[in-house]
């Protein structure tokens, strides 16, 4: 099956032309990006792109909207979210204080350069920050207490659109070019690219599992997964409303250990280039979080 696998990325595999050229601006990057699925998948809407692997199947789609609509396993997570957002920190704030619009409504905005710092700051980081500023301790990254709270804010949000800036600023050019090298080069033993999966072969089997489409792969983050959820459950021997969550670093991580390399740390440079590219991509999609995967 691995070698068949193989096979397949090799064969179906292109020069990404526009996408990788190093001297592509943002804005003519995100027009190739958009023409390519464009021309993959014909019939599918940009807007339905939200949906991941279920915009590309009908009979999945079917299943899963019918999951969505009766009793979806992450509403529990989200009102753990959404207490923790609004319980008063140690000097007595919330979480609120520390965004525009109170925080609610604003997760297409992120991640976005902070010009004064010269960084990337993401949702996740954004909120450790206030956590800290206000007296608290900084939650775990990738999972947990930290996914609630930003899973919450990503449904207040729903219906968004993803609007992300990379300003005419060198630093900003430089952060945004690091995260597509990022989401092109091959790397681990499989020698396997974000783009062999999620590009070149989006909408191709393996072992069973549908690849989805980079092109709207952020908008439904943190993500609530069946097979976090089984695992998590499993190690303590009983289910929370937690257990499935997941922000899109967690899910960084996974891939590349599915590809055999060695995961970058959470929230570290490279994967913050990376969700910063990887989110410019789906710039004009509406937020669609927190997402019901497998």
């Amino acid at each position: 099956m691995m070698k068949k696998i193989l096979i397949l990325a090799a064969t179906l595999s292109i020069a990404a032309g526009g996408m990788m050229s190093a001297s592509a601006s943002p804005q003519s990057d995100l027009k190739a990006f958009r023409a390519y699925f464009k021309n993959k998948f014909p019939n599918v809407k940009l807007q339905d792109y939200k949906n991941g692997i279920y915009a590309l199947d009908k009979d999945r789609y079917e299943a899963w909207i019918e999951f969505e609509s009766f009793a979806p396993p992450y509403e529990g997570g989200v009102e753990v979210g959404k207490k923790l957002f609004n319980k008063p920190l140690p000097n007595g704030k919330t979480l609120a204080s520390c965004f525009k619009n109170g925080g609610i409504g604003i997760r297409q905005n992120f991640p976005y350069f902070d010009k004064k710092t010269g960084k990337v700051i993401t949702l996740e980081a954004a909120i450790n920050k206030c956590i800290v500023k206000n007296g608290g301790k900084k939650l775990k990254w990738k999972k947990g207490k930290l996914a609630a709270i930003s899973a919450y804010m990503g449904f207040t949000s729903r219906g968004k659109k993803i609007n992300i800036k990379v300003p005419n600023d060198p630093r900003a050019l430089a952060i945004y070019n690091r995260g597509k090298r990022h989401f092109y080069a091959k790397r681990g033993q499989l020698n396997f690219s974000c783009a062999d999966c999620h590009v070149y072969n989006a909408g191709s089997m393996i072992r069973g599992n549908l690849l989805s489409p980079a092109l709207g792969h952020v908008t439904h983050f943190p993500v609530w997964r069946k097979k976090w959820a089984r695992k998590t459950a499993a190690k303590k021997g009983k289910s929370g409303p937690l257990d499935g969550f997941g922000t899109l670093h967690r899910r960084y991580g996974g891939c590349n250990k599915q590809v055999r390399a060695k995961p970058f740390k959470a929230q570290k440079a490279e994967y913050t280039a990376l969700e910063y590219f990887h989110t410019y991509m789906s710039n004009g999609i509406a937020v669609n979080a927190p997402g019901l995967r497998q």
